[in-house]
């Protein structure tokens, strides 16, 4: 892998992480399009993770170290609710990534389940559009639940994380700017943990070498923290529609090529 395709994936994987468009689901299409071998890269596909990671932690910094007060605090209060809503929504994801990584991972090498994925996202993001608002004051332990079993959902490829979870949190009736928030919010420990835990295994594959790797790293991390923004405000605005358009654009695109 060249230094000019590390920086590529990382662009792309930092923009379609926070835009709701599967983030891997177009890390796959441009490994095809750029002909790099779509297995055996579990390191440089995980920096890119992380990397993203980051940069949610760097856009949300004041959120985040507002909840970390708050979780020290007494009595119960706001902050530490919404961490345990965090927690909770972490517990489906966690179940799907102990039972079912086998799976999932074999489906990632499908373009045809990639252009599948796409489409539904498209469906999601479209009923989210034309739901009617209620606007609940904050999200529950319940809608922090269903909200974590949509994210499960979305470790299929191509499936979107961010446009499933705001989607389906915004059809239970929660506020744009409060999902927009937990949806970004929620991602962090379970990416973080998986890093571990393949950290733990020595689970690390590819021969990407150091400068496509830091390359790649860098471009997701600085393309991400202007995704994550410009996506706060995008949901806040409730632009999604045009994400529906173009992800059915690129799902029915990708389907016909899988096919060919």
């Amino acid at each position: 892998m060249s230094i000019i395709d590390a920086i590529l994936l990382g662009a792309v994987q930092g923009l379609t992480e926070f835009l709701p468009v599967s983030s891997s689901g177009h890390l796959q299409i441009a490994k095809e399009l750029l002909g790099i071998e779509m297995e055996n890269n579990v390191t440089f596909d995980l920096s890119l993770h992380v990397a993203t990671v980051l940069s949610t932690i760097v856009v949300l910094w004041g959120t985040i170290k507002h909840l970390f007060t708050g979780l020290f605090s007494k009595p119960y209060n706001d902050d530490q609710r919404y961490i345990v809503k965090i927690i909770i929504s972490m517990v489906p994801v966690g179940i799907v990534g102990l039972l079912f990584i086998d799976y999932i991972e074999a489906a990632f090498a499908s373009l045809t389940v990639v252009g599948a994925m796409l489409l539904l996202t498209a469906v999601l993001l479209t009923f989210a559009y034309y739901a009617k608002p209620r606007s609940k004051q904050e999200i529950s332990y319940r809608d922090a639940f269903i909200i974590g079993l949509a994210q499960a959902a979305a470790t299929m490829p191509g499936l979107s994380r961010s446009g499933t979870t705001i989607a389906t949190g915004l059809l239970l009736g929660n506020r744009k700017e409060e999902m927009a928030q937990f949806s970004f919010l929620m991602v962090l420990p379970p990416i973080l943990g998986n890093a571990l835990l393949d950290l733990m295994k020595g689970d690390f594959g590819g021969s990407v070498e150091t400068l496509p790797l830091v390359a790649g790293f860098l471009s997701s991390f600085l393309v991400g923290c202007a995704a994550c923004k410009f996506m706060i405000e995008i949901v806040k605005r409730g632009k999604l529609i045009y994400f529906a358009i173009y992800c059915a654009a690129i799902g029915a695109i990708t389907l016909i090529g899988s096919f060919a």
